[in-house]
């Protein structure tokens, strides 16, 4: 099974998408989570991720398409992947498709999380992230028990450089110029799921096994998508 999930910046994309692979049986794969992880390592790659990141701009195709395909052609993801961040826009989606196909397989859904950017910008303005285990907190809806500490692991809890409001403003024109493009690509494909992702992290969920069938006694199969 091969599902994307497409979504402003906040939306709430990478909590969802960890659900949706439980209940799918299959890896995710975020690719913010992979761009951090070269950086933790101080590869040649994460230097130049970081660059843009810390600048809020967008990570370039080349090094962004590059990355994903390496990763998902490991045996790791042999039974399907919900992948969190990727295609940004068109041309990594033709890209996605282009070796999807060449390995004989699809992407069988796209389940868009929408968001107004009102409330993103509130969730983003009030977000923390460890800096050991990158774990996500909300100074109100989902705040540590011990301030300015990660339940997990005692890491510090930090704001992200682009969480900051002028480069958030940023994110979000290149979101609106780039990304949203995506929604109509798999809309003309058919495969466009779309779910409120307004309230609390619950009621997104069910309005996700709402849309997205997964039977616990039979092999997990998406329900058709719904436009």
């Amino acid at each position: 099974m091969h599902v994307v999930i497409l979504g402003f910046p906040g939306a709430g994309k990478g909590t969802q998408t960890k659900f949706l692979a439980e209940c799918l049986s299959v890896p995710s794969l975020s690719s913010g989570d992979l761009f951090r992880r070269h950086q933790r390592e101080g590869t040649p790659l994460g230097q130049q991720v970081r660059t843009y990141v810390d600048s809020g701009l967008l990570v370039p195709d080349e090094i962004t398409i590059a990355m994903i395909l390496d990763e998902i052609n490991s045996p790791s993801y042999s039974d399907g992947f919900v992948l969190d961040g990727f295609p940004r826009n068109v041309n990594q989606a033709l890209e996605l498709d282009r070796a999807l196909d060449f390995a004989g397989m699809d992407i069988d859904c796209a389940l868009l999380i929408d968001v107004t950017q009102e409330a993103l910008a509130d969730r983003l303005g009030k977000r923390l992230v460890c800096n050991r285990c990158q774990s996500i907190y909300h100074t109100e809806a989902s705040p540590p028990r011990n301030s300015g500490l990660c339940d997990y692991c005692n890491g510090r809890l930090e704001r992200r450089a682009d969480d900051e409001p002028e480069a958030l403003v940023r994110r979000l024109r290149a979101y609106q110029e780039e990304s949203a493009p995506v929604v109509d690509f798999y809309a003309r494909a058919g495969k466009l799921v779309k779910v409120d992702g307004t309230g609390t992290v619950e009621r997104v969920r069910q309005r996700i096994k709402e849309a997205i069938i997964c039977p616990a006694t039979q092999d997990n199969r998406l329900s058709k998508p719904v436009h």
